[in-house]
């Protein structure tokens, strides 16, 4: 099969398009003819040579595709049959025409949605809810601050808060990324952080309150701001690390709020998890999708041989949405 490999550590061009074995399923595990592979913040950071796979995991990029059952390791327990439509959660291997995963980590795709699109959907989808319900607790009535607007995360999160009646702000770099999360996406408030200071700006558009939680996937360099935007009893969860790994905490600032940080990573966690996880997704998220009140978003896709091309417009932060890799 063909698979991507990165070369060594450094921008788009280290990634090369290779030929090598199919995987075989072990125990638990369904093989999947991918149809389709997300890109995510993940996989670029694999390739500068920052993230580096899970212990036993493969050495391909990729955490989430959308493709057909093709076979089954033993002990199999998941009621699937060759040729369905799926989507699965990966701890790596998705940029490739196949690939074996364990059998929790798989959902049927949900109603509606084709199967090239439905690859944009299961790792947002878990990371997302994981974060916002699972981990924050996020109440309806609720104020949720999500950053990154326009990005992957960010469309989808600004989309589920709404949907389970959150009040969404949210933050972009231009005025035209902020102009897309107010109409097309569906924020309460939209900040232009070039142009504002975000925790000020927040609370003089939400009648003086900051953000009861806030998805963070920037890290370091917001982490100041983000503590000065919280709201009494406030849950920041901090996601992602594009802007540094070590910042200073006013832990004093955290205690007159009564506030919490949180730190997760979807990646690493053990097949149980992820199994909770994507089984939570189905049950909570799919019908939301169904129904329209949630729209997988997909900025452009990629035919697998330009997966090159496909990062440098991931790098160059222009998209709305989803980047796609077809196989």
């Amino acid at each position: 099969m063909k698979a991507v490999y990165i070369a060594e550590p450094g921008g788009p061009e280290v990634l090369e398009v290779r030929q090598v074995s199919d995987p075989v399923p072990g125990q638990g595990e369904v093989l999947i003819d991918v149809v389709a592979a997300g890109l995510n913040r993940a996989d670029v950071q694999q390739r500068r040579g920052f993230y580096p796979p899970p212990p036993g995991a493969s050495e391909i990029p990729g955490l989430e595709v959308s493709g057909r059952i093709a076979g089954f390791g033993p002990g199999v327990a998941k009621a699937f049959s060759v040729g369905d439509k799926v989507v699965a959660l990966l701890a790596g291997g998705g940029y490739a025409e196949k690939v074996a995963v364990p059998a929790e980590q798989v959902l049927r795709i949900p109603d509606g949605v084709d199967l090239v699109t439905a690859a944009s959907l299961p790792e947002v989808t878990a990371t997302v809810y994981s974060n916002l319900i699972m981990t924050a607790q996020l109440q309806p009535g609720e104020t949720v601050l999500i950053h990154g607007a326009t990005g992957g995360i960010g469309t989808m999160a600004i989309q589920l808060a709404k949907a389970f009646g959150a009040k969404v702000a949210t933050t972009a770099g231009t005025d035209e990324k902020v102009g897309t999360a107010k109409a097309f996406l569906g924020a309460d408030i939209a900040i232009n952080y070039k142009e504002e200071d975000f925790p000020d700006s927040l609370r003089r558009q939400n009648d003086g309150k900051g953000a009861d939680v806030i998805l963070d996937v920037v890290g370091a360099k917001y982490l100041a701001q983000n503590v000065d935007a919280l709201a009494d009893y406030g849950r920041l969860v901090v996601i992602g690390l594009q802007g540094g790994a070590k910042g200073e905490l006013d832990l004093g600032q955290l205690l007159r709020k009564r506030a919490a940080v949180v730190a997760t990573a979807l990646r690493p966690r053990p097949v149980e998890e992820k199994g909770a996880i994507m089984s939570a997704v189905r049950e909570s998220v799919w019908p939301l999708i169904a129904d329209g009140r949630i729209r997988p978003l997909v900025a452009k896709t990629f035919p697998l041989e330009q997966v090159s091309e496909a990062h440098r417009y991931f790098d160059s932060g222009d998209h709305v949405g989803k980047i796609l890799l077809v196989m």
